[in-house]
């Protein structure tokens, strides 16, 4: 016979004041669910009720469709428990889809776009709808975001203030160009100024956080009359020329002419020659100017938690990697000492993200001379933006300097919209407190699982590496494929897919930013999925959905509301 055993299904069991008292020795039939629960009497004569009327499959799906939790019995194996979490309520259905399917659009994809378009999962997902923290797949099947549009839905999928001004604009003016005057740019600069330290006034509006990262650049070689730029190794700071210079990586690199610019050690507390000392690793810049330059630097750029790119669920890049503590405040000095100017790249640590702060570098204790932004700044609108002060600004006055489509009115009402929503429904400090239950709950399944090697972050922007050996710190490059597979599974058809990226040089590093309307029921499903995939040795996924029908498990209903993005993630994690 099966035993329940593990001491978190106990008390899951006790918490709710639910036992299970005996599983029927036999096989169960393929049509009955073959249970005995003792229990208060509400929930025993619905358990009776469901289990031995002649309701049809269907309706037995439903039940378990209405319930919390499924536990997964091994009956022949005394091991722990998996529990199969249920998603938290959600008051939306989609609009029924009539569309083309996955396959065909992936037929067209692979016809039509370009070979450099990734695609995630084996069977891609084709998402047609989506509303707050959840998505919704061609056939109507939620999915819990933990994505984020790669760090870009801030607000959530389509929250009715940001669609409702993107509509009121579009209907009255789409695009007259930025000569001439509008109060959708003019205001929503003022409010985007009011939200930087200092004299950071001045706004430049571009499309993408790569044009804005170009033009920061630019303005950085203008204003001080030099060319060399430093990055940080392992960043990424955008695709176009320039750009791709300052990004400091192989995997995103062509072999295109990329002058001027050099990169320093990564300030990496987890795989770093020096810990967690930043003052080490600013010494780097300092001899990187005294022996790779002139003496005198235009300016030096970094994020303040590297983050992986665009295309990092598939190739990897920064990480999610903190900066050391001291770094920042040490190589500001030093590049303002030789007449440089300090660059923040806050395109995905922007915007609230990180909870502490509204901005990243706020957290390290510095006023950049220049930051760029995009992503969250739209929340899925195509927009990014420069910010600077007057007298940097005036390098450009020289000559006339816009972008046709930057500041463009749709665009910044959408921004403008973001920004009141932030202050209104208070997601910086939801990002604190949820981004920090989560983490410690992730730091939890770190002491359960050998293979999660580090997990850090800050707010809701957090990462998760997995190492198949702790002291080498191996990276885990399989296991984290087949975890990210087995958590965006609508397991049993019971509404528990989870989507979630990755990232890291080595591709290896959950990446967690998920939408900052997120909650801790949310989080607490993706931990839990992830750890009960990594910890089991088996790498089949969960049975098809039946009551009590497979040749090897027993399936039954509990009674409980966890935290899904936990629950999600410990199951994830046990399957390895």
């Amino acid at each position: 016979m099966a035993k329940w055993s593990g001491k978190r299904a106990s008390a899951l069991f006790n918490s709710r004041g639910v036992q299970f008292s005996t599983i029927v020795g036999r096989k169960p039939s393929r049509s009955r669910a073959l249970a005995f629960i003792s229990s208060p009497t509400p929930m025993k004569r619905l358990l009776l009720q469901r289990f031995s009327s002649s309701s049809s499959s269907l309706n037995l799906k439903r039940f378990f469709c209405q319930s919390s939790a499924v536990l997964t019995v091994d009956e022949h194996a005394a091991g722990p428990v998996s529990i199969l979490p249920q998603m938290p309520r959600f008051d939306y259905t989609p609009p029924p889809y009539d569309g083309p399917r996955a396959d065909e659009i992936l037929r067209k994809r692979s016809e039509f776009l370009s070979p450099s378009f990734p695609h995630l999962y084996q069977r891609p997902l084709n998402i047609v709808d989506g509303k707050m923290q959840y998505l919704f797949d061609e056939d109507g099947r939620r999915y819990l975001d933990a994505f984020g549009g790669i760090a870009t839905i801030c607000c959530g999928h389509c929250h009715p203030e940001v669609i409702e001004a993107i509509i009121n604009q579009t209907k009255r003016l789409q695009h007259p160009t930025v000569l001439y005057l509008n109060n959708a740019i003019a205001d929503f600069a003022e409010a985007l100024a009011s939200k930087f330290p200092g004299d950071l006034k001045v706004v430049f509006f571009t499309n993408s956080g790569t044009e804005a990262n170009e033009l920061a650049m630019m303005i950085a070689r203008l204003y001080t009359s030099c060319h060399d730029i430093i990055s940080i190794r392992n960043s990424y700071h955008g695709n176009a020329a320039g750009t791709m210079g300052a990004t400091a990586q192989c995997n995103w690199k062509f072999n295109v002419i990329q002058s001027g610019v050099h990169h320093a050690l990564n300030p990496d507390q987890y795989r770093g020659v020096f810990g967690s000392d930043g003052e080490k690793y600013a010494k780097d810049v300092e001899e990187i100017i005294d022996f790779g330059t002139s003496g005198s630097v235009a300016g030096f750029i970094s994020e303040a938690i590297q983050m992986p790119n665009l295309h990092a669920f598939l190739m990897g890049v920064g990480g999610i990697l903190e900066l050391a503590p001291g770094y920042l405040p040490a190589v500001y000095r030093t590049i303002r000492k030789v007449g440089g100017l300090c660059i923040a790249d806050e395109v995905q640590t922007g915007f609230a993200r990180t909870g502490s702060h509204f901005w990243g570098f706020e957290a390290h204790g510095v006023v950049p001379d220049i930051v760029t932004m995009a992503k969250g700044i739209g929340n899925g609108i195509p927009i990014g933006a420069v910010i600077t002060t007057p007298e940097i600004a005036q390098v450009l006055t020289g000559r006339c300097y816009f972008n046709t489509f930057g500041g463009n009115p749709v665009c910044t009402a959408a921004g403008h919209a973001v920004l009141k929503v932030l202050d209104k429904e208070k997601l910086q400090e939801n990002a604190l407190i949820v981004g920090g239950y989560l983490k410690d709950q992730l730091k939890a399944l770190q002491e359960k699982h050998d293979i999660i090697g580090d997990v850090r972050g800050r707010g809701l922007i957090i990462g998760m590496e997995l190492v198949t050996d702790r002291t080498k710190k191996t990276p885990a490059k399989t296991e984290i494929l087949h975890v990210m597979e087995l958590m965006k599974v609508d397991f049993l058809r019971i509404d528990m897919g989870v989507l979630v990226g990755k990232g890291g040089f080595y591709g290896n590093v959950f990446r967690i930013t998920p939408p900052l309307c997120f909650t801790k029921e949310d989080s607490g499903m993706v931990s839990e999925q992830k750890s009960a995939l990594l910890h089991s040795s088996s790498v089949a996924p969960f049975p098809i959905f039946a009551v009590g029908c497979d040749e090897e498990r027993i399936l039954i209903i509990i009674s409980f509301n966890t935290d899904f993005f936990v629950d999600v993630m410990d199951i994830a994690l046990s399957k390895l």
